[in-house]
């Protein structure tokens, strides 16, 4: 095993066991940059920040996989033809507006992810779902390291009825980092590296950022505002968990109708780019049961769209001569729809 995959072994072991952190690593195609990458010490033991970003990646990959029953079977599948996934970014959905104890919108994300090397590259409208979608990529190794597309929902532009329903549902989110969080990323912002305890505590407050940090929502509220919005809806019952991963492919297409022909639930068309480079499509989102609190306190299960797997192609800019990595307002909108209800 190469010395940065074994660094990032160490620091995904304590976070999701050393088997799991053993499969994920044995999943994802890492690039051996990023695998050699020795950050020195005097005392040892340290991860740099790129190693941090693609531990963070892995073990959110992980979850996604114990929670998307399809997405696992679409990863076994790959890894029986003996490929590995090319992770390409992860996403997440947030609230612009009152969060309780939680920052609002994107912020509550960039604030532990600038640490870790990442920086807003892209800024993308989504007026027809009233939110804005950013993208995070990585400064070191923009490539090989996956990026998060961040979308928040604008509650201002929700009528008076679903911001007061929203308001109802997230008032009780919590703030996952303290004081032993921060320490450590102020370390690895500062030196660009930190130990690897240090990288543990960040890891672990992170991996507690991408859950749901609200209590569960009351059926009324839920219903009031999925009315007017099902991302947040969405966002009611599923917080801030990965909404879905993306692997990078050769043909988007190609690889659609294969996957449609191999009985795969997959949305009917694949998204194309403005500028033609980026194409995109995914599997439909995996129903979960989600408790709502009821009137007179009692609680009840109903059955809710979950997260989902996806995929995309990304050509060379012949401006740079390097990889597409934008996103597109349009694409970004046809693929939400995958997580929209279908009961």
């Amino acid at each position: 095993m190469a010395a940065g995959t074994g660094t990032l072994h160490s620091l995904l072991s304590p976070l999701t066991g050393a088997d799991a952190a053993a499969r994920v690593l044995e999943i994802l195609a890492i690039d051996p940059e990023l695998s050699g990458f020795q950050a020195r010490s005097r005392t040892g033991g340290h991860a740099t920040r790129a190693q941090v970003a693609m531990a963070l990646n892995a073990a959110l990959f992980l979850d996604l996989l114990d929670r998307v029953p399809t997405a696992a079977r679409y990863v076994a599948r790959v890894r029986e033809g003996g490929d590995r996934i090319v992770f390409d970014h992860g996403a997440l959905r947030t609230i612009d507006g009152p969060t309780g104890a939680l920052p609002s919108g994107h912020a509550a994300f960039l604030r532990f992810l600038a640490p870790l090397g990442y920086e807003v590259r892209g800024t993308y409208p989504l007026p027809a779902l009233t939110m804005t979608g950013r993208a995070f990529v990585h400064a070191d190794m923009p490539e090989a390291i996956p990026q998060f597309f961040v979308s928040e929902l604008h509650l201002s532009e929700l009528p008076e009825a679903a911001q007061a329903a929203a308001a109802a549902i997230f008032a009780s989110a919590t703030d996952p980092l303290g004081d032993a969080e921060w320490q450590a990323l102020d370390v690895l912002a500062r030196e660009g590296a930190c130990t690897l305890a240090q990288a543990v505590t960040i890891l672990q407050g992170a991996l507690r950022a991408f859950k749901r940090r609200h209590a569960p929502p009351a059926l009324a509220d839920y219903e009031a505002l999925l009315q007017h919005s099902k991302e947040g809806a969405w966002i009611a019952t599923e917080g801030n968990a990965f909404n879905h991963a993306t692997t990078r492919v050769p043909a988007v297409e190609t690889h659609a109708d294969e996957l449609k022909a191999a009985g795969f639930p997959l949305k009917p068309a694949v998204e194309i780019s403005r500028n033609g480079r980026v194409r995109q499509t995914a599997i439909l989102a995996d129903r979960v049961a989600r408790a709502f609190r009821l009137a007179d306190g009692s609680e009840i299960l109903r059955e809710v769209p979950g997260s989902f797997f996806e995929f995309i192609s990304r050509d060379i800019d012949p401006a740079t001569g390097r990889l597409d990595l934008t996103f597109d307002s349009g694409n970004a909108t046809g693929i939400f729809a995958v997580t929209r209800d279908r009961a």
